[in-house]
């Protein structure tokens, strides 16, 4: 059984950085291209980013040069560098991961408020 579980959330001041963790069990982490997506209230999810099994990095426009994502194969784990965050980046972040089926993470809030 595939298992992601986000970590990171919390309340930031616009300007400032915030960085999510996604770990997975329960699939061959580095065949896989975990993303990155949010929800914010009222809006459908969208994608934020996504990276590769190669590590190539895939970013939608809204935070290209803001938010970087990268993984780590060794602790089975994606992670989301959000910098510069404005109050639009408020959402809650799941991780994805397609592994035999589509599998997601309960998500973790982002709250971005002076």
């Amino acid at each position: 059984q595939v298992r992601l579980v986000e970590s990171g959330g919390g309340l930031v001041q616009p300007g400032g950085s915030l960085r999510l963790s996604c770990v997975v069990s329960g699939a061959n982490f580095k065949i896989t291209a975990p993303g990155w997506y949010r929800q914010a209230p009222g809006n459908e999810r969208e994608l934020v980013a996504s990276i590769a099994s190669d590590g190539t990095p895939n970013y939608a426009d809204s935070v290209k040069g803001r938010f970087t994502i990268s993984r780590d194969n060794a602790r089975n784990t994606v992670y989301l560098q959000m910098d510069n965050v404005a109050p639009e980046d408020t959402a809650v972040y799941f991780c994805r991961v397609y592994y035999r089926r589509d599998n997601w993470g309960r998500g973790t809030q982002v709250t971005v408020s002076s």
